[in-house]
């Protein structure tokens, strides 16, 4: 991903990948008008399918990815879901079904049988790598294996793990469902997402939506997530051990109720993830006593960032029942989703405990 989508090795190139800020193009090539992409979107693109092992189509945001998907089922089909997602996700399949464009079955993604029995008859199975914020982990090659003896299309959010965790496509996933914004650009301040897929054909139909649905990302935005893309090895190698060495630390402290990180050994999603994963993950949630507790150690934290969304430099922490759409999914009022930065681990925990103090 460091040499990935750099311009031609010839001389006077720029080394880096130019930011071409034109709506339109001279006739005479395929590319007219910025709505296909540009050369800076196409440098991002070229790189994450390199890294996730197929053909990658960016997006103005990872929610437009979704709708991109849902696009591509027919009208009444049938959609097999997590029943405790990102909520923003769930919305959106839930909008569908209220419409009548789509027929929502949701189901634990971690109950392998209860997915497996919803298959028949599907359209799509949609799954997250981990659950966003119960990180709860499905069997994911199993479920995939058995979808695609359907004939069932599957999407899967690998979000919370970057293809440098996990690589849904060589388990058999027919799409991969990035949110850019999060750990693939990972300095907060890019609105991105990204679709990848092994299948030709399914690049070349989704391009072509996403040309007539003007989804495309802004030029800035595909050169802030592709130079954040440079630098995800060693960002996520000091997040990986500062959350291992966290979540260690919070299982044994006195206000903390359950820490959920699949990389620990005594998580009962731990084996499920090893099968899958590289590494143990940037991600966990820890569960205080109720919303008062969850929402005064949110206040007091310093060095911690009290915010939404995840996967940034910076550590970030949100009670996620704040919200009614997560709270409907069974999100326990007291959990803390904790995106885990790369600050100094000791300086972080200092925070922490000044916190739950």
């Amino acid at each position: 991903m460091v040499a990935a989508g750099r311009p031609e090795h010839t001389g006077g190139a720029p080394l880096n990948a130019p930011i071409v800020p034109a709506s339109t193009y001279r006739h005479g090539r395929e590319r007219t008008y910025q709505r296909e992409g540009g050369p800076t979107t196409d440098a991002f693109e070229a790189a994450l399918g390199e890294l996730d092992g197929g053909s990658a189509i960016a997006y103005s945001a990872g929610t437009a990815a979704v709708s991109a998907v849902i696009g591509l089922l027919p009208l009444g089909g049938r959609a097999v879901v997590p029943a405790s997602m990102y909520w923003g996700v769930l919305n959106l399949f839930q909008d569908a079904g209220a419409d009548g464009r789509l027929r929502v079955v949701a189901v634990d993604q971690a109950d392998t049988d209860a997915v497996l029995a919803a298959l028949p008859g599907a359209d799509l199975l949609w799954l997250e790598v981990a659950s966003n914020p119960m990180l709860s982990v499905p069997k994911l090659p199993w479920l995939l294996t058995a979808a695609h003896a359907e004939e069932v299309l599957t999407c899967v959010d690998a979000t919370f793990a970057t293809p440098l965790l996990v690589r849904p496509l060589e388990h058999g996933a027919d799409l991969v469902m990035h949110s850019a914004t999060k750990f693939l650009s990972g300095h907060s301040d890019v609105l991105m997402g990204a679709l990848v897929t092994a299948d030709a054909a399914m690049a070349q139909r989704l391009r072509a939506d996403r040309y007539l649905v003007g989804s495309v990302p802004g030029v800035l935005e595909s050169y802030l997530a592709l130079r954040g893309l440079r630098t995800l090895a060693v960002r996520l190698e000091r997040q990986q051990a500062n959350a291992a060495e966290l979540a260690r630390r919070l299982a044994g402290h006195d206000a903390v109720i359950a820490v959920r990180y699949p990389g620990a050994p005594a998580d009962p999603m731990h084996e499920r993830w090893t099968a899958i994963a590289s590494g143990p993950g940037m991600m966990l949630s820890f569960e205080l006593a109720d919303a008062a507790h969850a929402d005064r150690f949110c206040d007091r934290v310093g060095l911690i960032v009290h915010a939404t969304s995840l996967g940034g430099v910076e550590s970030l922490v949100e009670r996620r029942s704040r919200y009614e759409g997560e709270r409907s999914m069974g999100t326990p009022d007291g959990l803390v989703r904790f995106s885990v930065g790369i600050e100094n681990v000791e300086d972080l925990w200092a925070d922490i405990v000044q916190a739950l103090a």
